[in-house]
């Protein structure tokens, strides 16, 4: 028989999530737990998805559950704000935090178990690591965000250390951020497939993102000039030079009241060299990072 309903049983420091006839999900607040039933798993040989994520879940984020959940055995998901690659305070406490509305999400979609540590679980002393990405991590977010990308090197090194997955999943709407993690895997020579996603969007273009329900309803209504600027650069792209792209995207956004770009660039895709030429890459990418009012937004788009 099928139930509708169900129920939470709390056995120490694990919750169970279960709707009868269908799989149990951990939710699991300590590294030493969550290794117990991972290795479950692991016994079993069983192949684990894993997406890593600061909460605030939307659709983008549950998209990477669902790809997670078609190529894998088992899915798991942490959810954890990650100081470390905040350099503003103000931002890290205004920082979306949606805990019981994510795990009933992640549920939903099929996640096998959650991760959710606090501060000192994942750091229980400082963690002096500096990673050394090139130059990767010294333009864009790198340069005008000090410290984020080895920040994020280090929860997301803590976090595959924990869960030992086969595979992770990052979108693509934090294209710096994806590259960063596959060159973590490579210089730490960890055996993770990393998966890119593609950007989830809202039915007017914007790029879906936590932070997205912090604007305000009134400068709501202009942000997707943010996409349809970088479609219609996409759509230049063959008419125009590359400093002549970067010109009117930034003098079309920046003519919208509240919205100031902080940076647009193209670089290629592989290597994230800045480029000056279309000639110099077959593959190329424009970035960019917009305010609008308080509230920071990034997106992207492969020319």
């Amino acid at each position: 028989m099928y139930f509708l309903f169900y129920f939470i049983c709390v056995f120490g420091k694990i919750i169970y999530v279960c709707t009868l006839n269908i799989s149990i999900m951990y939710v699991i607040k300590h590294i030493k737990d969550v290794k117990i039933e991972i290795q479950k798993f692991t016994d079993q040989k069983k192949s684990i998805g894993f997406v890593p994520t600061m909460g605030a879940l939307h659709e983008g984020h549950l998209s990477l559950i669902k790809r997670a959940r078609q190529e894998n055995d088992m899915v798991a998901a942490s959810i954890f704000v990650n100081p470390a690659q905040f350099n503003n305070k103000e931002d890290l406490k205004n920082y979306p935090r949606t805990p019981d509305k994510d795990i009933e999400s992640l549920k939903k979609t099929g996640c096998d178990l959650i991760f959710i540590p606090d501060d000192k679980e994942i750091y229980p002393e400082p963690d002096m690591r500096v990673f050394n990405f090139g130059d990767i991590d010294k333009l864009m977010e790198g340069k005008f965000r000090p410290g984020h990308f080895n920040g994020v090197a280090l929860a997301v090194s803590k976090l595959f250390d924990i869960i030992n997955p086969h595979r992770a999943y990052f979108g693509e709407k934090d294209y710096q951020q994806l590259l960063i993690v596959k060159a973590l895997v490579k210089q730490l020579n960890i055996p993770i497939e990393i998966v890119p996603c593609p950007t989830i969007r809202e039915s007017d273009g914007l790029a879906m993102s936590s932070r997205n329900r912090l604007i305000t309803e009134e400068n709501r209504k202009n942000v997707p000039i943010i996409y349809k600027t970088l479609s219609r650069a996409k759509e230049l792209s063959t008419k125009m030079s590359v400093p002549e792209i970067k010109k009117t995207v930034i003098s079309i956004i920046n003519s919208t009241p509240d919205f100031m770009v902080e940076y647009f660039e193209i670089a290629d895709c592989n290597t994230f060299f800045l480029i000056n030429d279309w000639a110099e890459t077959k593959n190329a990418i424009g970035c960019i990072a917009v305010y609008v009012s308080n509230v920071r937004l990034i997106d992207n788009i492969k020319f």
